[in-house]
């Protein structure tokens, strides 16, 4: 094994190390911490210096993610005018590993008139931060990774993941759901798929492959081809919709040995078809198509008339797939 390997897993197993033993800080003082989260009335505000810092941002990002509003503030900005940030009906989310970081110990008078409640995330009850917090969560480890013990590795990956647990606990607490998240996701591929409605992606109008029932298999073969959705829906005299033939059926016929030039439509398709509603998200929409193993699929309006139609191909253009 070559050096860069052994170091390598040397730190990984140092910090999974740190990571366990999370398990055994969660206790009455993580519950407090979920509570006073959870019945938070303005904002989770953030705070940590340097390497602390850039894990807080990381944390205000997960919970105003996850439906727990929240903003990173840095200490030292806020020590010249930031704290204007600050009010009452929020939490302060302090972190800093040692608990006597200046920039953030500064801020904690002020914050204290304010009446804003603090929660500390540091590695000793009995740091200056410790003893000012309203509530301390421990995030203390065994050993920093770092081969010379001083840069922050296991303790920030600590931190990192007792805040993700916080955000993940008031999450669940909320009953937040994926729609939720992907209201706050717009522009990701996630908000795309949990956002996009049927009437998004489906084709409409002349786009719509659809023939009559007593049109002749060769016919329908045509209409499949110029719209390209491998099905076409089929439709009575009063354009409502009574079945759907699709290129599943098209292989059925052919081991039959039909006549496509004689046979009608109406006597090979699928009675019925499945169809969803143009109002309808277009993932639950895939799942629909997943369950029944099928496609494409016809849109139809409350009286079964056609009114839009997709397939796969669109889907994943979309991105929903």
């Amino acid at each position: 094994m070559n050096e860069y390997i052994q170091s390598a897993k040397r730190v990984i197993n140092i910090e999974v190390a740190a990571i366990t033993a999370l398990s055994d800080r969660l206790n009455e003082r993580f519950t407090a911490a979920c509570d006073l989260l959870f019945h938070c009335t303005g904002k989770v505000v953030v705070c940590g210096m340097g390497k602390s810092g850039h894990i807080g941002n990381k944390i205000a990002a997960t919970l105003a993610s996850t439906g727990t509003p929240s903003f990173f503030m840095h200490p030292g900005e806020a020590n010249h005018g930031d704290l204007g940030m600050l009010s009452k009906g929020d939490v302060l989310l302090a972190i800093s590993n040692s608990g006597e970081t200046a920039e953030l110990l500064n801020l904690l008078p002020v914050v204290k008139r304010l009446n804003v409640p603090v929660i500390a995330m540091t590695n000793s009850n009995s740091s200056s931060l410790g003893q000012y917090a309203d509530i301390v969560i421990d995030i203390s480890v065994a050993e920093e990774a770092c081969s010379l013990g001083l840069a922050p590795t296991s303790s920030t990956t600590a931190t990192l993941v007792m805040g993700d647990a916080l955000a993940v606990a008031l999450l669940d607490k909320k009953g937040f759901t994926s729609n939720d998240f992907a209201l706050s996701h717009p522009g990701g591929s996630l908000g795309r798929k949990l956002l996009l409605s049927v009437e998004d992606i489906m084709l409409s109008g002349d786009a719509l492959p659809l023939v009559q029932p007593d049109s002749t298999i060769a016919e329908a073969l045509l209409e499949i081809s110029k719209k390209g959705l491998g099905m076409t829906g089929v439709v009575d005299n009063d354009g409502s919709l009574i079945g759907v033939f699709t290129d599943g059926d098209l292989r059925r016929i052919l081991d039959a040995k039909v006549d496509i030039h004689n046979a009608t439509v109406s006597s090979v398709m699928t009675k019925g078809g499945k169809t969803t509603s143009k109002h309808e998200l277009a993932v639950e929409a895939l799942n629909i198509m997943e369950a029944n193993k099928i496609t494409a699929l016809m849109v139809v309006d409350e009286n079964r008339q056609p009114v839009g139609a997709f397939n796969m191909h669109i889907l994943l253009k979309a991105g929903v797939l």
